[in-house]
């Protein structure tokens, strides 16, 4: 039979209360037996003390023990008269004799007793008189009880304790079930939730209402399942933008083809050109898609060495130069002389002719682009300003989402794959750096890169 962990954890913590009650039950008893035996034997001598003390006055009243001589009435009514003296500030308990008192001579001949061997062990009591033995008070040893009282009175005290422990076997039974499901409750929530995530429902959320290790790990588990439901619409978001992205490019070239194979056009070198067209396209889609899904696995290779990042950008500038002439856009910058950082340079080379790449699509002739660049703590910042047209606040939140284009109406000639931010963002937060956009001042788009300076800068000779 296999428990739960509500029966275990019920089971545990019952088993150790159990164990705690019946040690201290055990303990109180022995405790209680002891001490009512001890009480019993202290009781017992202070009557011997008391007998004792008043046979020695009689004694030297009478001058000797022919007066107690089988005598054991005169013993039994002083020990009564010691009783009936509690009510008058004597510590003697009233509960009369519990064991067995013998008085004998000096010479330890019995005087009253009862007709039992004199005890070789037990309390006893020397009377003196005038500083001579003249006798002494003799008592059996007080090992257990015996008198049908006390016996009783323990037999009681047992049964209460035992009384006691029932009850406290049975609140312990409640509290420990009503603990162990109010401690297990939220670890349920959690087990429900898991088998909801692991059901594909990823709107599954854990509510504990604590704030102890089970409701920080509920929190964890809600971030978990928000990472996944998140992740999940982006998956699904992404295979319909690759979808609806291939097939344009295939649905011209089908048509193209079509159109060929039926005779409606003639191959030429335009026709030629207009499929090599797509098929270039369909390339640059593909080749984007390969980079960002390296860039999204951590998969790119990435040859860290010390690089000045202001000779790369001016590298690819130049590259970008007549184009930007081309379309009517002029190019002005502000950079700092060097800005060595610690990074690939291949993939830095990259990240600014996409950056290039997208102003450059995304800017009307005739317009202008300006990049300007400080150092400040340690921080390398780099700004992309271009002129109109510009985005609202909506788009600049959504810039950097794959297949995201700010104007619907641009083709995928001038409005490329929407991909290239994407790569970039990636680029970027692999170097430890920051990457975002915002409104740029001659009315277009400004893209800031961040990168941390190389702490350990190459020493020029």
């Amino acid at each position: 039979m296999k428990f739960g962990i509500t029966a275990k954890l019920f089971l545990a913590i019952f088993a150790t209360c159990m164990l705690v009650v019946i040690t201290m039950h055990w303990g109180v008893r022995v405790s209680f037996e002891r001490g009512f035996i001890d009480y019993i034997k202290r009781s017992n001598y202070q009557r011997i003390e008391l007998l004792s003390t008043a046979l020695a006055e009689q004694y030297q009243q009478h001058g000797d023990w022919r007066f107690l001589r089988n005598n054991d009435r005169f013993v039994y009514q002083l020990l009564r008269s010691f009783e009936q003296n509690v009510d008058e500030g004597q510590s003697l308990p009233p509960h009369g004799m519990r064991t067995q008192i013998w008085v004998v001579d000096a010479k330890r001949q019995k005087l009253v007793g009862p007709n039992a061997p004199l005890p070789n062990e037990g309390p006893q009591r020397a009377i003196k008189v005038n500083g001579s033995l003249v006798g002494w008070v003799l008592s059996t040893p007080v090992d257990r009880l015996t008198r049908n009282v006390d016996i009783s009175f323990d037999a009681q005290q047992r049964r209460t304790s035992w009384l006691i422990v029932a009850l406290a076997a049975l609140l312990a039974a409640v509290v420990t079930w009503l603990t162990a499901r109010g401690l297990l409750a939220p670890v349920k929530k959690l087990v429900n939730g898991t088998h909801q995530l692991a059901g594909g429902n990823f709107s599954a959320r854990v509510v504990t209402g604590t704030r102890d290790e089970l409701g920080r790990l509920a929190g964890d588990f809600n971030l978990l399942a928000i990472s996944l439901e998140k992740n999940d619409a982006m998956r699904r978001e992404f295979m319909a933008d690759i979808s609806h992205e291939l097939r344009t490019p295939l649905t011209i070239l089908r048509g193209e083809l079509e159109a060929l194979q039926d005779g409606v056009r003639q191959l030429s070198a335009g026709s030629l050109s207009s499929l090599l067209a797509e098929v270039t396209i369909l390339t640059k889609l593909v080749d984007d898609l390969h980079q960002l899904s390296l860039s999204d696995s951590g998969a790119l290779a990435y040859r860290k060495d010390h690089v000045d990042a202001i000779h790369l950008l001016e590298i690819a500038l130049a590259t970008f130069g007549e184009r930007y002439q081309q379309k009517g856009v002029t190019i002005g910058r502000a950079l700092p002389e060097q800005a060595w950082v610690f990074g690939d340079p291949d993939r830095l080379t990259q990240l600014f002719l996409n950056l290039l790449e997208n102003s450059l699509r995304y800017t009307d002739g005739p317009g202008q682009m300006f990049i300007d660049g400080d150092i400040q703590a340690g921080t390398l910042t780099l700004r992309w300003r271009d002129s109109a047209p510009g985005v609202d606040d909506r788009q600049l939140k959504q810039i950097f989402e794959r297949f995201y284009r700010t104007e619907s109406s641009r083709n995928r000639a001038s409005g490329g794959s929407g991909l290239g931010l994407p790569i970039c963002q990636n680029i970027v937060d692999a170097h430890g750096g920051h990457i975002f956009a915002t409104h740029s001042p001659f009315g277009g788009l400004q893209i800031t890169v961040q990168l941390p300076l190389d702490p350990q800068p190459p020493r020029m000779i």
